[in-house]
């Protein structure tokens, strides 16, 4: 997920902290913030009538307005922490840059649709909404998983930087891909899914492109006038909680306008979590495993394998909005999505300490083989 309130773990901690009191308040109870919200919602649909209706008066992009607003407010300060001109370092290590475009763009999109269809072959909503967010690569929560577990804070931002173009540009084609193209050449029932490049490069291009243009004008004129120092550590964590106000702004009108019929059908939440977390799994073990294998060092490894399990739940949601509606499955597939990844990510930051500790050195690099028999 993309970071909602801090780029980095808490100032002033170091590892002898637990990892949950090195996580901002905010961040540490994301999850019972989204279930709030939820509740929430629940319980201004059943309060209000005819709210569908009322939201419809003014759309943007077949998104009603507020819902609109919503989304750009959540992605907007995500990007605002983007480092954009650190672009130019990236071919210091082709190895890691390689191997972060093919995991994240190929492999990544690849594994979820898998899980998709083999785990939800029956709720072809929900399966769609997860392949969506299967193509929404992780654009900054990544920070502060990286920050935590030791990995190399300016690969990682490198990683994020070329996410956040890279999606503009390959989003709608991996979605049209994904959705309409390869399940036809496999043979899979489509249920008369029909998805047009142009309704998800719109969707795209209005709530990635507003929100990454006004985030790196935002940087960029920030740090002319004030210098990084200040733009860091003083205007970004002004910024910051109005993603997280987005984010909840957004799931209490979408469990308004549908949490009946999810109350009707609790297990679909769980549903829509297997396969998450099989992917989580698979992401960040492939990851790892293979950045051991290439002799990144554990830094560099470790940034590679958060980059890879990270998603960008906020576009996801976006797009599932803006192509098939906000009381669509699609919808509620993506805000199941953090309520998942942030304990899970938690969880695999001590994975991923307890693996530094067992199969590296001290200087982060990989462990000769009668060191990692011990």
């Amino acid at each position: 997920m993309s970071d909602t309130v801090a780029e980095t773990a808490l100032p002033g901690t170091d590892l002898d902290t637990p990892v949950l009191q090195r996580l901002s308040t905010l961040d540490r109870l994301l999850p019972v913030w989204i279930i709030a919200a939820m509740v929430l919602g629940v319980l201004l649909g059943r309060a209000f009538t005819g709210l569908n209706d009322a939201l419809d008066t003014v759309t943007l992009a077949d998104v009603s307005l507020p819902i609109a607003i919503g989304l750009l407010l959540m992605m907007y300060p995500v990007l605002a922490k983007v480092r954009y001109g650190e672009l130019h370092s990236v071919t210091g290590d082709r190895k890691l840059l390689l191997s972060s475009l093919v995991i994240n763009w190929l492999i990544g999109p690849a594994v979820m649709f898998a899980l998709a269809w083999l785990l939800l072959p029956d709720l072809p909503e929900y399966r769609t909404g997860l392949i969506i967010v299967g193509l929404a690569r992780c654009i900054a929560m990544v920070l502060i998983w990286n920050d935590l577990s030791c990995g190399d804070r300016e690969a990682a931002a490198v990683l994020v930087a070329i996410n956040s173009v890279f999606q503009i540009v390959a989003f709608a084609a991996l979605g049209y891909f994904y959705l309409e193209l390869l399940p036809g050449w496999l043979g899979l029932e489509q249920s008369a899914l029909q998805v047009s490049i142009w309704t998800i490069a719109r969707s795209v291009l209005i709530f990635l492109g507003i929100p990454l243009l006004a985030g790196f004008l935002t940087r960029t004129l920030g740090e002319r006038a004030r210098g990084r120092d200040w733009y860091e550590s003083t205007l970004l964590p002004k910024i910051g909680p109005i993603a997280l106000y987005g984010l909840l702004f957004t799931i209490v009108v979408l469990f308004a306008l549908q949490g009946d019929a999810l109350t009707r059908q609790p297990w679909d939440v769980a549903r829509i979590a297997l396969p998450l977390l099989a992917y989580f799994a698979i992401m960040f073990g492939g990851s790892f495993l293979l950045g051991h294998k290439l002799g990144l060092g554990y830094p560099r490894t470790a940034t590679l394998s958060f980059t890879a399990a990270g998603n960008n739940f906020e576009l996801a949601i976006a797009v599932c909005i803006g192509v098939f509606g906000v009381t669509s499955g699609q919808a509620l597939a993506g805000v199941v999505g953090p309520l998942i990844e942030v304990p899970v990510l938690v969880a695999l930051v001590y994975v991923a300490l307890w693996a530094r500790r067992r199969f590296y050195d001290d200087d982060a690099v990989p462990a000769r083989r009668d060191r990692s028999a011990r």
